[in-house]
């Protein structure tokens, strides 16, 4: 077994669903408190966690995925002139929202690498990067069967719904090869079949394409029949050694049968052993579910991202089509032990993705998984030791390796040291996480301050030049600003 820190999304089998139900707003501005008349926002707790000092514990565990929801949340919400709520914050995922120039790897699916610099809200402290890459993989080089399970209920009416989703799926549907079978399967006040295994040839595309442009918005909204129909779709035209996704877009607010959390959750465990992976794509702002979709992906062997514009749409369903619908590492999950050079950490981020040893040794466990082609990152906030000196911290990632026909057991390794340089890459990272502790409002903020991060961001000009959604991180933090929340 190979040792490495990395952690991406494992997306083989393919379901895709989309579905937002009963929200208020067809797309227009929000309150100034963020929220719609009829509420039902509704997160996962998220408790950050504190120091932990090195002799009493040297090991931190968690489970590495690739999610990104909460940035685009975060960013639509900031533009409608509203603050997040805390809860929406969840400081990973709009680290790894973006693109980072980590070394790609030689060998295995997962590359980690590691960097070091003063942590810009506490002078005492310095930040530990641990960066990691997994490997490209082209879609054309199997087969795929795609079913996609599309929310139609009457919550879904608006652009930036069922007309959002009609486009990104169209969008979609050009991208895919031409051995690919694609099924539609809708939901609302029933169930409907509207295309069942259609191949993707030209002619055939033209036949998906159609059939999504006639979706319209009706009734209330039975997501649990709905997925049920869909992974029963994905089970019939199923491609041994092939890759089968289901992929859901949704505002998570099932209302009609199968509707609470627990019960999604045994659900979707379930269907995670048939070989089925889940793509959840979340849409609407008011209404909004991110608990109910949170654990569809986490529970589903899926990844979670949120589609507010077209912009974005295209960034999940084209730019980063390898990791939205390839798994290429499953079960992934990472363990940093830190030596006596380090007084204390702590890990900014992955508060609900924490595990224990236990589970880390345990080849059985079910963790995160990565999809092809993307970045994961994990941001530590340490203090050194008074006899700090040479290595820091052995980073180990381990992972099933699902880019050949059989899936094989891996993993890969790295250090820290004090002398692990610095990158721009980690710079810029710094900006986005103090910008997450001052949304949140954390007690481990420090000094942080906007004026520092637009300052800092103004030094990496030449950095975010080149790349439209980091030129964008910049705007938002301006726009922040401006409102003066």
């Amino acid at each position: 077994m190979k040792k490495i820190l990395l952690g991406l999304t494992a997306l083989t089998a393919a379901c895709i669903c989309l579905s937002a139900c009963g929200s208020y707003y067809d797309g227009g501005m929000l309150p100034p408190d963020g929220f719609p008349p009829d509420g039902n926002f509704k997160y996962d707790e998220v408790i950050e966690q504190d120091y932990s000092l090195v002799a009493d514990n040297a090991t931190s565990y968690f489970s590495l995925d690739r999610n990104t929801a909460s940035y685009s949340q975060v960013r639509s919400l900031i533009e409608n002139g509203s603050a997040p709520e805390s809860d929406s914050v969840r400081i990973e995922e709009m680290i790894n929202y973006f693109g980072y120039d980590y070394p790609a790897p030689d060998d295995g699916a997962v590359k980690v690498t590691g960097y070091l610099s003063d942590c810009p809200w506490n002078a005492d402290n310095k930040l530990m990067l641990v960066g990691m890459k997994t490997v490209e993989y082209k879609l054309e080089a199997e087969n795929a069967n795609y079913v996609f399970l599309i929310d139609v209920s009457g919550s879904m009416s608006g652009d930036n719904r069922i007309g959002l989703a009609k486009q990104g799926l169209s969008l979609l549907t050009d991208e895919l090869g031409d051995g690919d079978l694609v099924s539609i399967v809708t939901y609302a006040s029933g169930v409907k079949t509207l295309l069942d295994g259609g191949e993707c040839s030209k002619s055939g595309k033209s036949i998906i394409k159609n059939a999504i442009s006639k979706l319209n918005a009706y009734g209330s909204t039975n997501g649990g029949d709905g997925l049920k129909r869909a992974y029963s779709v994905a089970q019939k035209h199923f491609i041994t050694g092939g890759n089968n996704r289901v992929i859901i877009i949704s505002d998570g607010d099932f209302n009609v049968g199968m509707s609470k959390t627990d019960e999604m959750k045994e659900f979707i465990q379930e269907k995670a052993q048939s070989g089925i992976y889940l793509s959840v794509l979340g849409v609407g702002i008011g209404n909004m579910r991110d608990d109910m979709l949170n654990t569809l992906a986490t529970c589903g062997n899926g990844n979670y991202a949120y589609l507010d514009n077209l912009t974005e749409a295209r960034k999940v369903l084209v730019d980063e089509l390898g990791g939205t619908l390839k798994t290429v590492a499953k079960d992934a999950k990472a363990g940093v032990t830190f030596t006596d050079s380090v007084e204390k950490y702590r890990l900014i981020g992955y508060d609900t993705k924490l595990i224990s040893e236990d589970d880390f040794n345990n080849d059985d466990a079910d963790t995160g998984e990565l999809g092809s082609n993307l970045c994961v990152s994990a941001l530590y906030e340490i203090a050194l030791s008074d006899k700090a000196e040479g290595k820091l911290a052995d980073i180990e990632i381990k992972y099933k390796d699902v880019t050949g026909a059989t899936e094989k057991n891996a993993s890969a390794t790295a250090q820290i040291s004090l002398s692990s340089p610095s990158a721009s890459d980690l710079d810029f990272i710094s900006c986005v996480a103090e910008f997450g502790l001052i949304l949140r409002n954390s007690k481990f903020k420090g000094t942080a301050s906007l004026k520092a991060v637009t300052n800092r961001l103004g030094d990496l000009s030449a950095y975010v030049a080149g790349d439209e959604y980091k030129r964008e991180f910049v705007t938002l933090v301006g726009k922040y600003s401006e409102i003066g929340f």
